[in-house]
């Protein structure tokens, strides 16, 4: 399972921090490091904060933007402060750590984490289903980025030596029934990939029907965004939703 998570490391602007943050990963068991259009690429002051983690960092790969990093994954949890003007399906670490642990026996899974000095963008946080924020001291609330990696990827094994301890008893029953009505290799969530084009096909369905304006969409999309984010509709459910938009298309090219 652990092999399945994917810390992300989004604008990253001093390669100390990679170095430290690979550190803080492969003390929790964690190896794979994407660095997403970083100010500057890992060098020598990064590998020595990375200490005995210079494997990690040296395998990190690098990509232009947060949907390349994520295209693959099934579940991706981005770290946030609660204050957002949008509310978001919000997550404390411990259970984060549970989230990802069950879902990493599946199939890949993202924890990211923004710039240093502003975390991630709107627009970047909309690509996660799930938002997580450390209770820090609200007097002082300041945890580096390598602070928090560590923090996160703790409650991610703390929850991986628990379901290894027990042998996966009750998550295989559990998983057995939930995933009954599954067709062999169909994955019970969709990848982050596929349900990007859901959203692509919802909005381009819904300018034909005059439901949003192509010049002045507003913040539709982003509402549609977290309803199914909030919703995680699986393999099944999100074809039905592709049927149905696929039954409106058709319906308005005849009226046309």
């Amino acid at each position: 399972m652990l092999d399945n998570v994917r810390i992300v490391l989004v604008n990253t602007s001093d390669c100390r921090n990679m170095g430290s943050a690979a550190r803080a990963m492969k003390t929790m068991g964690l190896k794979n490091l994407v660095l997403v259009d970083p100010k500057e690429m890992p060098n020598g002051q990064a590998q020595a904060l990375a200490a005995g983690a210079t494997d990690v960092l040296a395998n990190a790969k690098v990509v232009a933007t947060m949907k390349e990093a994520i295209e693959d994954c099934g579940l991706v949890v981005g770290t946030s402060a609660r204050s957002r003007t949008l509310p978001w399906p919000m997550l404390d670490p411990r259970s984060c750590g549970k989230q990802m642990s069950e879902e990493g026996k599946e199939y890949p899974v993202a924890l990211v984490f923004g710039r240093e000095s502003s975390g991630l963008t709107n627009d970047e946080l909309q690509l996660c289903h799930y938002h997580v924020a450390i209770p820090a001291n609200p007097e002082y609330s300041s945890l580096n980025l390598a602070m928090a990696v560590q923090t996160l990827s703790y409650e991610i094994r703390m929850n991986f030596l628990e379901a290894e301890q027990a042998q996966f008893e009750k998550q295989e029953v559990s998983s057995d029934s939930a995933d009954a009505e599954l067709q062999d290799g169909e994955s019970k969530y969709q990848l982050v990939e596929e349900t990007e084009r859901f959203y692509d096909h919802f909005e381009s369905a819904m300018q034909k029907t005059g439901f949003i304006q192509a010049k002045h969409p507003g913040i539709i999309m982003t509402k549609v965004r977290r309803l199914f984010n909030r919703a995680r509709p699986d393999g099944k459910e999100l074809k039905m939703l592709r049927g149905i938009l696929a039954s409106i298309d058709k319906s308005v090219k005849n009226k046309d």
